[in-house]
Order: structure tokens, then C-alpha cells, then sequence
């Protein structure tokens, strides 16, 4: 049997993107997400889909930190943790937190990746590579089903881990470890 598959559109329009559909090639194709968590589950995954600076970052802070904090019924009294990335410790961006009354973990520079957000990543990327998306909408479709399945036991087990991270890498002396 001989299948046809018919498209109505202008003339020379088949290259217009909004004729193509985008496809991922060869692990090609990327994007750029944010996410947050506590040890009560995952909290909001957004996409960035522009270069991220630091008014971009107090942005998703801002829409994103607070209603993933109370869709996670926090109480007063967490700490929010990112890394040493320029966007984080921007003088801009620590006005803000401090504004904000956030209080923020401590980072110190030159510091191994502690972030147990890290964790979360890897474990997103196997779970998205497995279904092997075929363009980048489809990427970020996966992506967003995969972050909503993490069971709350694998934030909540970071979250507990994280004291004898930090005590692996104090008596490794920053050292690699089983982390």
C-alpha cells in the first residue's frame, strides 16, 4: 500500500517556519530550563527560552519561587539555595532576596556542585532521553510530564542527604565522592 500525505500552502512557502516542524537530530537541540524543589516534592519547572541575566533571574524568582513555596505548603523558616552563578550573586540580585526576606544558603566559592537540584537534573535528563523526543516542542512537552512524576520521597531523600554530602566532601578535602 502507497500512502500520500497532502499540504495546502503557497507557493515557495514550504521552508517558512511555519511550515517545518523543528526536529532534534542526533542528540541535537536543547533548552533551558528552571526548577525548584523541597523536600515536600518538585515544585514549578519553567522554560527560559531567552539568554537568562540577572533582571531575567529576579523575574523567575520572582513569578515562580513564592507559589512553588506555598503549592508546596512551606512554612516560614526555608532556606533557598542556588549556586555562585554571576545571575545569583549579583549585587542586584542579593538586594532582591534580601527585600524579599529570603534567607540563602551560603555558597562558597570554588566550591564541587553540593546542589542537590544537580540530582534532580541527571535524573530528568535519563528519564526524558529515554522517550527520545523528536523536536524541541516535544522536548519541552517531556520534560515538563517527567518533572511533574518525581515522587516527593526522592526530594524529600535529597533533602535528608544533604548534611552527609557536605560531611563526604569535608573528609575528602573537596575531593570527588560517592555523590
Amino acid at each position: 500500500m502507497i500512502f500520500y500525505e497532502f499540504v495546502w500552502r503557497t507557493k515557495n512557502a514550504e521552508l517558512h517556519p511555519m511550515n517545518t516542524i523543528p526536529t532534534v537530530k542526533h542528540g541535537g537541540g536543547n533548552i533551558m530550563l528552571w526548577g525548584c524543589f523541597s523536600a515536600k516534592g518538585p515544585g514549578r519547572l519553567i522554560r527560559v527560552k531567552e539568554r537568562m541575566n540577572g533582571a531575567m533571574y529576579r523575574e523567575i524568582l520572582s513569578e515562580n519561587l513564592l507559589p512553588s513555596a506555598r503549592a508546596l505548603k512551606m512554612n516560614h523558616g526555608w532556606v533557598f539555595q542556588h549556586d555562585n552563578d554571576l545571575k545569583h550573586t549579583a549585587r542586584a540580585t542579593k538586594e532582591w532576596l534580601c527585600k524579599k526576606h529570603f534567607k540563602v544558603q551560603e555558597w562558597p566559592s570554588q566550591s564541587p556542585d553540593l546542589n542537590p537540584i544537580e540530582n534532580l537534573w541527571r535524573e530528568l535528563k535519563v528519564h526524558v532521553t529515554q522517550q527520545h523526543p523528536q523536536n524541541i516542542t516535544a522536548l519541552e512537552e517531556i520534560c515538563m510530564e517527567e518533572w511533574a512524576k518525581i515522587p516527593a520521597t526522592v526530594c524529600e531523600n535529597l533533602v535528608k542527604t544533604y548534611r552527609k554530602r557536605l560531611a563526604s566532601v569535608i573528609a575528602n578535602k573537596g575531593y570527588i565522592t560517592k555523590y
